[in-house]
This record gives C-alpha cells, structure tokens and sequence, in this order.
C-alpha cells in the first residue's frame, strides 16, 4: 500500500536523493534479519515468527507520522525491514508443512494468491487515500490492517512439531546456519530475477506520472492482477512439469516485459509490460519457494527458506539502490535501468537452461552403438 507514494514522500520531506535507499535500506534489514528468522522458524515454531513479522509492521506504521525527518523516516524504513525478514519465511515453511509434497507448488502458489491480492489492492489504495486524505492517513490504515494479520495468527495452530521455548542461546547463529548450502541454485536465480522488482519499485511511479497516469499504484494494480490470473490458472504447473522448466519460461518472458517496459513512451506499453511482469512473477515466486523446499531437509526447511529470501532481499535492494544510481530523476534514464534488469533475467534464463541440460544428460541412459570387429 505505502510502496507507489514512498518516492513522493520522501521527496516531500526534502529527500529527492535517497529514493534508492526506501528499498534498500528495508531490504537490508530484511537480509540480516533472515538467518535469524529461519532459525527461529525451525527451532521455536512457525506462529511466533510470523506474529512478530506483524507487529513490526504495525509499530513501523505507527511511527512514520511521528519520525518526519528523512533520517528519521530512513530510520524507520530500516527497521520495517525486519517485517519482510521474519514473517514471509515463517509462512512458507508453514504451507510447506501442510500439505504433501506432490502438491508442494500448487500450495505455495495459493498462499502467494493471498500476497497477490494485496499488492493488487494495496497500491491503488495507498495513492486514494493520500489523494484524499493525506500519507499519515495511509500509514494509520497500513497499521490497522497489519494489526488484522496479527489478530488472525494468533488463532492460527502451529504446525512445527516439537517447537522449543525461545532463549537468548538460539539468536547465536553458527556460520553454518547464516545459508543453507542447498537453497545456492533457487538463491542465485531469485537474486538475478528480484533485481527487477527492485528497479520497478523505484520506477513505476515516476514513469507512471511520466506517461501522464494520476494513481501511481495503477501499474502495480495491473501486474499483480495479471499475477494473480496466473498463479490462479497455473498454481500446479510445477508439480506437474518440474520446477527448473517452469522457471525457464518465467525468466525469458520477465526479460521481454522488462525490454517492454524500457521502451514504454505510452501507457500501452506501459500496460502491456507491467501485465507481462505480474505474469512472469506469477509463477516465479511460487515455483522457487517449491524449488527450495524439494531440495532441502525437513528439519531445515526454515533455513533453506530464509536463505532463498536472502538472495530475494538482496535482488531488490541492489535493483533499487543501482536503478536509482542510474535513474537520476532524469526521463531519459528509464530505458537503460530497465535494459539492465532485462538483461540479469536472460541470465538467469541462460543458466536454468544450462542446469536443465545438465540434469537431462544425468538422468538419461548412455546411448550404445553395436559395432563389430
């Protein structure tokens, strides 16, 4: 809901420069914050985690009227980090438990409708009600509906079978827990491919107004429904195909809306390439938190999982803080920040499909030829 009028915000607090640092900053904390996460996730349930990732997002909002400095307002876009950093990796390894394996995609992708919708609504939202009333307005709501999600959870039952009390000792994470070593191939698409959520975050909403659309949110309300079309269709797809396939498809087509969008001189085009983004991150999301949880041990699901978010924190941030750098504040800049993400998500491209080879000739069986002497 906040994310369209950040940029607007903190230009109104006399901060235009640090629009690149409203994602980073928050993705950093959400970063630092997930080894802890995702160890508390296996160690101490999965309920308390995301009940705490609530209450930051409650205090957060609560707080943005009141920090009206830019440090202060950076401060606090810091500290909601820890929100994104410990309640996503608690609910994932949730629905990872509920259900069997078999039917593993199909379960995230309906817990990501839940996501869609918001980001779907939320958006639109934020900008109506700053148009109407004003952005302490907005951050008041953000803070009512985050206390909902709060209120919910605690009717929620966890599932983490034998959960321990929580102890000073379990916040003292090991080397060997800061990354679990089996997330490294779903970790190092989601960086390449997140990099692109960074950079639309920044630029959506000054290229929105750019192209003449008055509701900021009205892109990211395009895309998330495109999205949501998506994961309601093709929520099985990768139980059914495989997660690598999926994914290869996913990534050249978030290429194309990205070389979409870095030619977006009308709100066609504008259109056309946030509808092809929300179908590409329709089945992106979902499919990786699948891909991450079939490769990993059930007694590390919440590490695999936080370490899969690392990388997706970390795509963001950097898409946002080098999109920025490259953005300027000047129109003509669009094109060549949006290249650049369309660029990593055919890498990405590039190295499933190398990976897919690889995992083909593993499985296949030598072919013989019959030769005689």
């Amino acid at each position: 809901m906040m994310i369209p009028e950040l940029p607007a915000y903190i230009t109104h607090l006399g901060g235009a420069q640090y629009k690149g640092l409203i994602i980073a900053l928050f993705t950093l904390m959400a970063g630092i914050s997930r080894p802890f996460s995702g160890k508390l996730t296996d160690k101490i349930g999965r309920v308390p985690v995301m009940i705490f990732g609530s209450i930051i997002c409650v205090v957060c909002s609560l707080l943005y009227p009141v920090l009206t400095s830019v440090a202060g307002f950076l401060f606090l876009r810091f500290l909601h980090g820890f929100s994104t950093g410990f309640k996503p990796t608690a609910t994932s390894a949730y629905a990872a438990d509920v259900v069997h394996e078999s039917r593993r995609g199909e379960a995230l992708g309906a817990l990501s409708v839940g996501y869609t919708l918001g980001m779907s609504v939320g958006p639109m939202m934020g900008s109506y009600l700053v148009e109407w009333f004003s952005y302490n307005t907005m951050f008041y709501v953000s803070a009512a509906l985050a206390m909902g999600s709060v209120i919910i959870l605690y009717n929620v039952k966890e599932t983490l079978a034998m959960p321990q009390k929580f102890s000073m000792a379990i916040l003292k994470i090991q080397k060997h827990e800061i990354f679990e070593r089996t997330a490294i191939k779903p970790a190092i698409i989601m960086l390449l491919l997140s990099f692109s959520n960074g950079c639309v975050i920044i630029l959506a909403p000054d290229l929105s107004v750019f192209l003449g659309i008055h509701n900021k949110g009205f892109f990211f309300a395009t895309y998330t429904v495109t999205s949501l079309l998506v994961r309601l269709v093709a929520n099985k797809t990768s139980d059914k195909y495989g997660r690598v396939i999926v994914l290869i498809y996913s990534a050249i087509s978030l290429g194309i809306a990205l070389a979409v969008l870095s030619m977006a001189h009308s709100v066609l085009l504008l259109l056309i390439g946030a509808a092809i983004f929300g179908a590409s991150w329709g089945t992106i999301g979902p499919t990786i938190a699948a891909w991450t949880v079939d490769l990993c041990s059930e007694e590390n699901r919440g590490r695999a999982i936080g370490s899969m978010y690392i990388a997706l924190e970390a795509g963001i941030g950097l898409g946002a803080l080098i999109s920025s750098t490259i953005y300027q504040n000047q129109s003509i800049n669009f094109s060549k920040a949006f290249l650049l993400a369309s660029f990593l998500s055919v890498l990405a491209f590039v190295l499933l499909y190398t990976w897919r080879k690889q995992q083909i000739r593993k499985i296949s069986p030598p072919n013989f030829e019959l030769t005689s002497e």
